[in-house]
């Protein structure tokens, strides 16, 4: 091709993807669009290519080309190792992470902030690149099993994505000993020809000891355990009790019946409810504890709450946001007592709209401290015994449950999603040993305060936004274009359909709710409603209200536990100057400033704490199915990748069968119908598909359970008396492609 004609093209293409009206094509589909000639389509990648590398464009996953971000000297990003050598960048703003080959690393190591280049190849779906300089270490300590030879040690890292174990001089060691769990600061973070190096500064006891499991979980993910003194002593010279001068100016609720509903271990207990009947309305309170008025702005115990951010709730312990001596002593709404409080009361009419409603500084003294089991049983099992203890709080109750079937209903006709999996219960005995393992399931009384408290938050969120104020918001975004597309196409293949807008492939949450009440109780209910999940994108904290996809509400944020999550804290600050006609220029100015990082911080503390509490969980798993190796059990598909395929059991613990164990025939992974295909037999397993399993191994340090298939290996396919056997999920494979 001539340089004319190439710089003709080139430009043609960057006006292309430019064009408001433009829809993302492949290369193929660019092609025909520009009427290349056959024998000019290797011209044509070169084009593609070079405007990659100049960032010009950027790629999808399926392959299709996007406006690109610039040119790549600016592209900065966080390193995500593998343990397989290569490695992923993600970049803030930036649509999908880069790949970073194994060679083309740079040496970087896990959460480096490093900046790349973009690669002219392109091998998978993902735009590839290079590591050109590393700006900043981001990982300075790993956690891990200490091994000891005569004349050095070395540290196997607990985190999966490190590729590489640690060296450690003996004389760098503290003297520990093989099967110790340690602390390593790196001093070297190593090359393609040497290993990282680094010094044991912290013994956290043997691998095998009580409670090291978990403190290892603890320092790996750096989260801070204890308070410091001068935070202790401030919320230790709290008064125990509130004052008249505390309570001045406040609007007095302690002759109103409410309660707190939480679990029977909960000693933080932040919110109480109440309802009442006027005339068909229902007045509905919603009650949170004030802890700002104890948490001053920029204090010691304001500087430790910002740095946590969230409490972090793990298998066997809590780590507090905030000292016992605030979140169970004055902040805790005990019955019986006077207490402190920020009221949202609503009035709700029989269609569940909010019609009036008023945000105050309250004084509340709660009647009764309730349990979700005790609750349950009043609503749910009308246990008699149960129903005369709490006789007068019972009218109140089923006044509860009427209000919150109705709000529930309309968030319904509006499209809100319900995902009810359900998370898991870990029951341990004193040293931490896993004893049994169960789903914990939503009941009638956790939904009633899911219930208030959502229309709470909705309500406290669309007040602020229409007064333009500054505020966090919990934002969620539309789910990504693609994947929905993907969705849709795949959920085609068992006759159900998604309304997608056309153009800008954007779809409405109600349609995502549609599908999943479509699906309740079919066989492919667990593996559509899986991968919609797999569509959506994560929830998270931000200063600008772009609404909440899930709940499909305009306005939403987090304003109903201010104990466990800063940004209620921060929201109540605000509030309350709003309140009090505080909320001037100078104060407006200060908030616009400090906010944006406020919620980034409350974002990344929290997908820290998640992470947290998975690994806890997955580590009592592993140790709970290492001592049942060789037992059967029932199960679902629950993943399928090119190396095997994962299977949950109805405990919720999930392991994997690697695909060189799916005897009597080669597996190969189908990524557009999620499903590994026998390439003799047609057999195939897919996601939602019920298998039996024998639990053949625990990795105890990975955290990795292996099954294997059973015999027979699916259920449905099992052998006749008279030795004939019928593998029911082929046939049904082989139907479907006839």
């Amino acid at each position: 091709m001539n340089s004319e004609l190439y710089n003709k093209r080139k430009n043609l293409i960057c006006e292309l993807v430019e064009d408001e009206f433009y829809v993302p094509m492949k290369e193929k589909e660019l092609a025909v669009f520009m009427q290349v000639k056959p024998e000019e389509r290797a011209e044509l990648k070169q084009i593609l290519e070079d405007l990659l590398s100049e960032g010009k464009l950027q790629i999808t996953k399926r392959g299709k080309y996007l406006k690109g971000e610039g040119r790549p000297e600016g592209l900065t990003g966080t390193f995500i190792s593998n343990a397989r050598g290569f490695g992923f960048v993600e970049i803030e703003g930036r649509e999908q992470d880069l790949f970073i080959p194994e060679n083309e690393t740079g040496g970087a190591f896990h959460q480096d902030k490093v900046q790349v280049e973009l690669l002219k190849s392109q091998h998978g779906k993902r735009q590839e690149a290079r590591v050109v300089k590393i700006l900043e270490h981001g990982m300075k300590k790993v956690v891990g099993t200490f091994e000891s030879s005569k004349t050095f040690g070395f540290v196997i890292p607990d985190n999966g994505k490190l590729s590489s174990d640690i060296f450690v001089p003996a004389e760098r060691s503290k003297g520990a000993v093989t099967g110790h769990k340690v602390v390593v600061e790196l001093t070297d973070y190593g090359d393609e020809k040497h290993k990282p190096e680094g010094k044991v500064v912290e013994i956290l006891g043997h691998i095998n000891d009580p409670g090291v499991d978990i403190m290892s979980v603890v320092k790996g993910f750096e989260l801070p355990v204890e308070f410091e003194e001068k935070v202790l002593n401030q919320a230790q010279r709290m008064n125990k009790e509130v004052s008249e001068a505390d309570m001045s100016g406040r609007k007095d609720l302690r002759d109103v019946m409410m309660v707190t509903i939480d679990g029977e271990d909960a000693k933080d207990l932040d919110d109480a409810v109440n309802v009442y009947k006027d005339g068909e309305n229902y007045c509905l309170g919603v009650h949170i504890a004030d802890v700002t008025n104890y948490v001053q702005e920029n204090s010691a115990l304001d500087r430790e709450a910002l740095k946590r951010g969230t409490s972090v709730y793990l298998v066997d312990r809590v780590i507090p946001m905030l000292p016992h001596a605030l979140s169970n002593g004055i902040c805790s709404l005990n019955q019986g007592v006077d207490r402190l409080a920020l009221s949202c009361i609503m009035t709700v009419n029989p269609k569940g709209e909010v019609i009036d409603y008023e945000i105050a500084e309250s004084v509340i003294r709660v009647d009764r401290r309730m349990t979700y089991t005790a609750v349950k049983k009043i609503l749910e099992d009308e246990d008699d015994e149960t129903i005369r203890e709490y006789e007068q709080l019972v009218p109140m109750f089923r006044l509860m449950q009427e209000l919150a079937v109705i709000l529930r209903e309309k968030r319904k006709k509006r499209g809100s999603i319900d995902f009810d999996f359900p998370e898991s219960k870990i029951i341990l005995d004193r040293a931490g040993v896993p004893l049994d393992i169960r789903p914990y399931d939503r009941n009638t009384a956790t939904k009633v305060i899911e219930d208030f408290m959502l229309l709470a938050n909705e309500t406290v969120a669309q007040h602020f936004f229409w007064q333009e104020l500054p505020f966090i918001y919990r934002t969620h975004e539309n789910p990504d274009a693609e994947k929905i597309l993907k969705l849709g196409t795949f959920i085609n293949n068992f006759g159900y359909n998604i309304k997608i807008k056309s153009g800008d492939n954007e779809i409405h949450p109600k349609e995502i709710q549609k599908l999943l009440c479509k699906i309740e109780g079919t066989d492919e209910e667990a593996l559509i409603a899986r991968l919609t999940l797999r569509s959506m994108k994560q929830a998270r904290y931000t200063v600008n209200n772009t609404g909440h996809f899930g709940l499909a509400c305009p306005c939403y944020c987090h304003f109903t536990s201010p104990i466990r999550r800063y940004p209620d804290l921060q929201i109540h600050r605000i509030i309350k100057e709003q309140l009090r006609g505080r909320l001037k220029e100078e104060r407006i100015e200060h908030y616009n400033a400090l906010l944006p990082e406020v919620a980034k911080h409350s974002s990344e503390t929290e997908r820290r704490a998640d992470e947290a509490e998975r690994e806890t969980e997955k580590l009592k798993k592993a140790q709970y199915m290492e001592a049942r190796i060789g037992n059967t059990y029932e199960g679902v598909i629950s993943g399928i990748t090119a190396w095997g395929i994962y299977v949950e059991l109805q405990n919720t613990v999930e392991g994997m069968i690697h695909v060189s164990k799916l005897a009597g025939d080669y597996y190969y992974y189908s990524e557009e119908t999620y499903e590994m295909i026998g390439r003799d037999t047609g057999k195939c397993f897919k996601l939602g598909q019920k298998v039996e399993i024998v639990v053949e191994d625990v990795d105890r340090i990975s955290k990795v359970i292996d099954f294997a298939l059973a015999w027979p290996c699916a259920i449905g396919e099992r052998e006749d008396k008279d030795g004939e056997g019928r593998n029911e999920a082929g046939c049904q494979q082989q139907e479907s492609i006839s």
